[in-house]
């Protein structure tokens, strides 16, 4: 009771306290962006449309293409696909929704059997084909006897449903994606309408560009009438200096030295005995897959090789040794090596060609080969005798001849070992010398075969030590980059260059970096240069140095980018040329008070050229370019008028057509209908899709989580 009492005398107290604590929460919430603090993005990856693609979702869905592709790809790139897919998804099940697509289970069934999933044995019968009942029954029993296969299966199920659906929507479109007969002709005149024209062309390259001034003022009204031409993403501009951990003259001195040592015998004093032992070298040694192991980066390789097998800058030297002998030290991409001839198989590579004619039932036939083996003998023999022909061509013999996957490089196999090939071939090609031609069985069929070349194999040893830096060139990498971090943090942040140059280090530029990039030019992948680059807290003229696997790299953020419409600064390189083209297409054409083509040539010290059976589809004229406004206004003019002063893309153009020839009527247009209805059609997939995305509106999270 006494507990109680003193309790209810500090009830203030305590809900003071435990408000405070509330607060403390909540506050905590908001700065972390949590959901209690009312923050979306705390527990979404994104926004489609107002339609949230959860955070937890999205992390299992990312686990699922973690296991589906390995390190085949990185995490960045998975995020990217995994994101994609879910964009794609989501927005196509909205549309579902607003259509009322939906799939039954038969439609799934029907879909499957179009699918990957029809050729799994589970869903087969006895005869190896895709069953229904049995596809249904193997569902059933996994329900009730393996509920992870069909919780996976689940999975699986929504993929396909999805894709089912997709199919039905993509159709409906396609089905609207026609062309008529109407626009079948038009196609075809676009194509087929020709004209002959005289015309004269100004460039705009004839007024300087330093002649003609273009204001501030003037480029901020263009990006305003042209803001979606200057739409941009988020994005950041940064430069960095690399302090790569490379070898020195005098480690890779030192390598040397040390792998040249393991060459020659060395005296072992053995204290125990009170004895001195030799040491084998590699030139010596009896065992040398041992001695690599203990004193090489690279182990024994047993496996015998032809010379282009060998390192290029070697490969003459090796060859020419005798067994036993050694060839080194030379340098091999980041390893400097010692190679000892240990065997040699004279011809014991062979280079050949061949002619296989298969029979139904031989081993890997074609199906659709249904003739007897008689039958393919007796052809074997028919080729066999016009192979040896002199003068035949037997790559021509076999590309038109053979049934064997090397037909379309005319028979040619490659060069192979023994043991390589079916025994018959195999015995053939090694029995018998450079260009002999013989017929041989074995299981796939008969094969007329000529032997192209040969050549020797050799197995040889390599003694390998990796050029790497020391530690004491890793300390001085570290130390350059320290000094030139600590100089350009303390310094103005225009200074960065001068001090780099002063220090003859290199400056990297970096332009337009994305948020969910991850590759950066000369550093690799680099996602954390990105994180920080895109970080709140990091202002342009910001310094930080990034340990990197193999060095450093001192980051400056040299500018930022807002998603919207470029500033005029960012706008001028893509707007500039444009206004001052607009502006020097005036001042041709204020010079121009002419009627025909010579006085306006002759006022620009231009000639009269010349372009024939020009058509709107290809609306390009010679020694202009492509010109399609200056094309379609000729095909407006009658023959023998002349046009008028036209802006043209590559200057000021005047026209006159001398002939004019309409395409020839044709009594059905059905073909160019089609045609165009099946460009439409093919194209329906990938336009679809970048409609709805060009619609909507997007939250992107990714890069608070990535």
């Amino acid at each position: 009771m006494a507990i109680l009492e003193n309790i209810r005398k500090r009830t203030t107290v305590l809900i003071l306290i435990i408000g405070m604590a509330l607060f403390a929460f909540v506050i905590s919430g908001v700065f972390t962006g949590n959901d209690f603090g009312g923050g979306k993005v705390g527990s979404t990856i994104a926004e489609v449309n107002g339609e949230p693609i959860a955070r937890e979702d999205f992390t299992e869905k990312l686990e699922q293409a973690q296991r589906q592709f390995g390190p085949s790809l990185s995490s960045t790139q998975l995020v990217n696909r995994v994101y994609d897919q879910e964009v794609r998804n989501t927005l196509f099940k909205q549309q579902f929704e607003k259509l009322g697509i939906g799939v039954e289970s038969d439609q799934i069934v029907d879909f499957i059997k179009n699918t990957g999933y029809a050729q799994d044995p589970s869903f087969q019968d006895e005869n190896g084909v895709f069953n229904p009942q049995v596809f249904k029954a193997t569902i059933a029993d996994w329900k009730e006897t393996n509920p992870l296969l069909y919780d996976n299966w689940l999975q699986i199920e929504q993929s396909i449903m999805q894709s089912a659906k997709e199919q039905i929507y993509l159709n409906l479109i396609r089905a609207a994606s026609g062309a008529t007969l109407v626009e079948g002709q038009f196609d075809y005149k676009l194509a087929n309408d020709k004209i002959d024209i005289q015309y004269v062309r100004v460039p705009y390259t004839s007024v300087p560009d330093s002649t003609v001034q273009v204001s501030k003022e003037e480029i901020a009204q263009y990006v305003k009438e042209h803001e979606e031409d200057f739409e941009q993403e988020k994005a950041r501009d940064i430069r960095f200096v690399f302090f790569e951990e490379k070898p020195s003259l005098e480690d890779e001195n030192n390598v040397t030295s040390a792998i040249t040592a393991l060459l020659g015998n060395t005296l072992e004093y053995a204290e125990e005995r009170d004895a001195t032992d030799t040491i084998l070298g590699f030139r010596d040694t009896k065992d040398v897959a041992a001695f690599l192991d203990r004193n090489s980066d690279i182990k024994l390789d047993t496996i015998y090789k032809a010379k282009k097998d060998l390192p290029a800058v070697a490969a003459d030297s090796i060859m020419a040794l005798a067994i036993g002998e050694v060839y080194g030290s030379y340098r091999d991409g980041d390893y400097f090596k010692i190679s000892k001839m240990i065997d040699r198989k004279n011809n014991g590579s062979v280079k050949a060609s061949h002619i296989l004619i298969a029979y139904e039932g031989a081993a890997r036939a074609n199906p659709d080969i249904t003739r007897t083996k008689e039958e393919a003998e007796e052809e074997a023999n028919r080729l066999f005798i016009e192979a040896k022909k002199e003068g035949v061509d037997f790559p021509t013999l076999a590309r038109d001849n053979s049934d064997g996957p090397s037909a379309p490089r005319g028979g040619d196999l490659g060069y192979f070992q023994e043991g390589i090939m079916a025994d018959a071939f195999n015995d053939f090609c090694f029995q018998n010398s450079v260009g002999s031609i013989g017929l041989v069985e074995t299981d796939f069929g008969f094969h007329i075969i000529k032997i192209d070349d040969k050549q020797d194999v050799v197995q040889v040893a390599t003694l390998a030590r990796e050029i790497e830096p020391s530690e004491e060139t890793v300390n001085a990498v570290f130390t350059d980059a320290t000094k030139f971090e600590m100089a350009v943090t303390d310094a103005e942040a225009e200074a960065f260059s001068d001090i780099a140059r002063e220090s003859s280090h290199v400056v990297r530029p970096v332009n337009k970096i994305k948020e969910m990039d991850e590759n950066l030019p000369g550093l690799g992948s680099q996602r954390s240069v990105v994180q920080w680059a895109f970080n709140e807290d990091t202002e342009v003229g910001d310094i930080k140095r990034f340990d990197l696997t193999n060095g450093y790299a001192v980051v400056q953020l040299t500018k930022k980018y807002k998603k919207g419409v470029m500033s005029v600064e960012d706008a001028s390189a893509t707007a500039l040329p444009k206004i001052r083209k607009e502006k020097k297409a005036e001042r041709i054409m204020a010079k121009a008070s002419v009627s025909n083509l010579e006085d306006f040539a002759t006022n620009h010290g231009v000639t009269v050229s010349t372009a024939s059976s020009l058509t709107r589809k290809s609306p390009t004229i010679p020694g202009a370019g492509r010109e399609p406004l200056v094309v379609g206004r000729a095909f407006a003019l009658s023959q023998d008028q002349t046009s008028g002063l036209i802006k043209g893309e590559t200057g000021v153009f005047m026209l006159k057509v001398t002939k004019r020839e309409e395409a020839i009527t044709l009594p059905n247009f059905s073909t160019f209908a089609n045609t165009l209805t099946n460009q439409n059609r093919n194209v329906v997939n990938s336009r679809i899709y970048n409609a709805l995305k060009e619609g909507a509106d997007i939250e992107d999270n990714r890069a608070t989580f990535y």
